[in-house]
């Protein structure tokens, strides 16, 4: 047996010890492969793309436009029906939407514009009927609250900034309390300063209130930042290449050493010439 052999199945036993010790898995993508229809052809999105998130992660699926990083969380949403492949959420099978999975889109038009902000938070917890009028008031003011928003509990979506509007989306996806939150780069259209302080801010919001996150992005610095997992996809249609551990990294990490060597070893995987791997082929994910 070569010298790579032995170092490759001590790495794989390694992993094999690693996972048995760890929890079920909250959500479990399994082989999954997407396809959409275009006038002329099925388009396939992702093949074959499997990862686990557990409760309380934050992870990351990281990869180019055109990759299949949003069709993968609509799949995870219920909106759309996998071609191959299974999702599961703690054991139980995905079938459709359900309120233990909340997307937040980057689109700022996804508040009703006659309602307030506390109405807008409020509004799913009274249209699902999990809480009376006045418990949804509380829970709405209490996220409202926790996003910095309590002065423009009043105001009306016209009168709020593009990061402000995205703010309340995240108080009204939080204040449904699903079992995972689903973010379709929620950042991608606010200028440079606003979007740092939503990253912040997400960051903080995750320390208070320790939700489990999935989170879509083309940028490898907000994914090494918000992330203490990363799925890196590979160009279309999008195969898992690796998984890359992230936890050490924050918003004080930027500009170090580890950091931008990091973002060299992520930009390298993204963009490599190589054939792609399979899906079961993960690099240190949890090490």
């Amino acid at each position: 047996m070569s010298q790579r052999s032995v170092v490759e199945a001590a790495r794989k036993r390694a992993s094999s010890e690693l996972t048995a010790t760890l929890p079920p898995p909250l959500l479990r993508v399994a082989d999954i492969s997407l396809e959409y229809r275009s006038d002329d052809r099925i388009v396939r999105a992702t093949h074959q793309v499997g990862f686990d998130v557990y409760e309380g992660d934050r992870f990351v699926l990281l990869g180019p436009s055109g990759c299949g990083k949003s069709t993968l969380l609509k799949a995870i949403a219920g909106f759309i029906a996998p071609v191959e492949g299974d999702i599961s959420l703690a054991g139980a099978p995905i079938r459709g939407p359900g309120p233990d999975r909340i997307v937040v889109f980057q689109e700022f038009d996804q508040l009703p514009p006659w309602k307030t902000v506390l109405q807008n938070v409020a509004f799913p917890l009274i249209a699902s009927r999990s809480l009376s009028r006045r418990e949804a008031a509380e829970r709405a003011h209490h996220y409202v609250e926790k996003v910095g928003l309590a002065k423009f509990a009043s105001s009306y979506p016209h009168e709020l900034s593009g990061g402000m509007k995205q703010r309340v989306a995240i108080a009204r996806a939080l204040a449904m309390q699903p079992r995972i939150l689903l973010m379709d780069e929620p950042f991608a259209a606010l200028d440079a300063l606003t979007r740092r302080k939503m990253q912040e801010e997400l960051l903080g919001l995750w320390e208070e209130v320790r939700f489990t996150l999935l989170f879509v992005t083309h940028s490898i610095e907000e994914a090494l930042i918000l992330g203490n997992r990363i799925a890196v996809l590979s160009p279309h249609p999008g195969r898992l290449r690796a998984e890359f551990n992230s936890h050490q990294f924050d918003l004080g990490s930027i500009g170090s050493v580890s950091f931008q060597n990091a973002v060299q070893r992520l930009h390298a995987r993204l963009f490599e010439g190589e054939p792609v791997p399979d899906a079961g082929a993960r690099e240190d994910s949890r090490t």
